[in-house]
């Protein structure tokens, strides 16, 4: 156990301490519990580049204004599941989340997976740093990082949020995967993947999703499938894509269900059954304005729980991570599960 100067401020630290701190948990030694602290889980993968810079204005923030606090650094993917999971059964019910969609939603799988009774005392902040930023895109945190702690620190509220429970089986085993945003199959799920490797490749850039997007619209073979909701049976159909919005964007500003709301107690889903070539090149200018509801050939429906029945195995990809599972798959909605600290109007 090290005690650590930085600058004139005083930390605790439960670690050999390395030269950026990116493997340490710090503490300001203030005499504090736990629940008065802010806990801060960071991706530095996230928007890398810019990490640095964005951590040390963080920091200097928090030393301006006397805030007691404890960060943590994710070192693999999963990982932040592990940490806000382990930080809210310590008691912490202040989160600040600096990383992109898929780290938000690891954060979320570990608050709604911890041992507390009372999840929706947990409050969280973003601070985007991603590629698709989706969710920030509808909060209006899309202004940068200062914006975006200015409306955790000074200018925000809480507000409860629905959030969305998966569950599916792998092996046989019942498994649950939460969600604050989107889930999505078929192209949906294919158009993540193939981003992945784009990503790779070519880096992180704006136009990324929509590369990978017409990739897998032209590969993609629909798949048949029975969907029925919380009123009974909807359809069954070939399923190309369906996308089950919680919130408006998906894959970079993608509008698939441009009318859904994160506070709305219902989910917006759009189901695309097998399209011509004609349709699909009909549908693809209309991705991003929204205009998709306009399109004779695209169901749409609302409902609180969903259950997607195939033989097939398949996968589907949920905040834009992907996970290989068997059906069927039951998507039910948590009205106002979690809190989130958003824009004041």
């Amino acid at each position: 156990m090290l005690l650590v100067y930085i600058g004139s401020s005083l930390y605790l630290c439960d670690c050999v301490f390395p030269a950026v701190g990116d493997n340490c948990e710090r503490r300001e030694v203030l005499d504090l519990t736990d629940n008065e602290m802010l806990a801060i889980i960071i991706n530095p993968k996230s928007g890398k580049r810019a990490y640095r810079k964005q951590r040390l204005y963080l920091f200097k923030l928090l030393k301006a204004r006397h805030q007691p606090f404890t960060y943590k650094v994710t070192k693999y993917a999963g990982h932040a599941i592990e940490l806000a999971r382990e930080l809210v059964e310590k008691g912490y019910r202040e989160i600040l989340v600096l990383g992109g969609d898929g780290t938000l939603s690891e954060v979320v799988n570990g608050i709604m997976s911890s041992t507390i009774e009372d999840k929706s005392e947990v409050r969280f902040g973003l601070m985007p740093r991603g590629t698709g930023n989706d969710w920030g895109r509808y909060w209006g945190l899309t202004h940068g990082y200062r914006h975006a702690l200015d409306v955790f620190f000074n200018n925000g509220h809480s507000q409860p949020i629905d959030i969305g429970c998966l569950t599916y089986k792998r092996n046989g085993e019942e498994k649950k995967h939460y969600f604050v945003n989107s889930v999505g199959f078929g192209v949906d799920a294919r158009t993540v993947a193939r981003a992945h490797v784009l990503k790779y490749y070519f880096g992180s850039h704006r136009l990324l999703y929509l590369f990978a997007l017409i990739s897998a619209v032209f590969s993609h073979r629909s798949l048949p499938v029975e969907i029925s909701t919380e009123k009974g049976f909807l359809l069954q159909a070939p399923m190309f894509t369906m996308n089950i919005g919680n919130g408006p964007f998906s894959g970079g500003g993608i509008r698939q269900n441009p009318d859904a709301n994160p506070c709305d107690g219902v989910f917006h889903a759009m189901f695309v059954r097998r399209p011509t070539a004609h349709m699909i090149l009909t549908a693809l200018p209309h991705v991003f304005d929204g205009g998709l509801k306009e399109l004779g050939f695209i169901d749409f429906f609302e409902a609180k729980d969903i259950v997607l029945q195939t033989n097939k195995y398949t996968m589907f990809e949920a905040d834009g991570i992907l996970v290989d599972a068997c059906g069927p798959y039951n998507i039910e909605l948590l009205p106002h599960a979690l809190q989130m600290v958003v824009p004041n109007v």
